[in-house]
């Protein structure tokens, strides 16, 4: 199944592909789902046991990411009667960024990680850098250039003949 595409100018506020992006994804108990199925954990009950989530809310993800292209139903091949929840390749290539999110949260949101990650026989330190060039020192290097209509950096652009922000006639009122 192909992954949904949501065209970011029908959310609101800014069009952003990370606003699409989290409109799969965003949710708590999806991104601690696919961290579950990552690591293995096919079964709704280990997925369920391992993220905490309630059961209802749980199944409504897993839909929702197996709709969005996220996650696939395939059957056990152990043969039990049951069907697993397996990773999409666009499941897969949200492997870096939750392990970034993982990284950053063991930096800036605990006082010791639960958990490490290692690579080969070493710890895992990542780092984003630009394919092309191989470098990114930080997010002040990258330049942002809204592709969509009627919108700058600083936010939707004022309608020709328009008020003064947030009187009629500016987008988005």
């Amino acid at each position: 199944m192909p992954v949904i595409r949501i065209d970011p100018t029908t959310l609101p506020g800014r069009p952003c592909s990370l606003a699409s992006a989290l409109e799969l994804v965003g949710d708590r108990w999806s991104l601690l789902a696919v961290r579950e199925v990552s690591f293995g954990n096919h079964r709704f009950s280990q997925i369920a046991r391992n993220t905490g989530a309630p059961r209802d809310r749980l199944s409504a993800r897993l839909k929702a990411l197996v709709e969005g292209g996220i996650l696939e139903r395939r059957a056990d091949p152990e043969g039990s009667r049951y069907e697993g929840y397996h990773l999409t390749r666009a499941g897969e290539e949200l492997g870096p960024a939750v392990l970034m999110l993982m990284s950053w949260g063991a930096k800036w949101t605990v006082d010791s990680p639960p958990m490490g990650q290692t690579h080969h026989d070493h710890p895992l330190a990542l780092t984003a850098t630009c394919a092309t060039c191989g470098h990114l020192d930080s997010a002040d290097e990258v330049t942002h250039e809204m592709l969509v209509p009627h919108w700058n950096l600083a936010g939707p652009e004022k309608a020709a003949g328009a008020g003064k922000p947030g009187e009629p006639g500016e987008p988005g009122k």
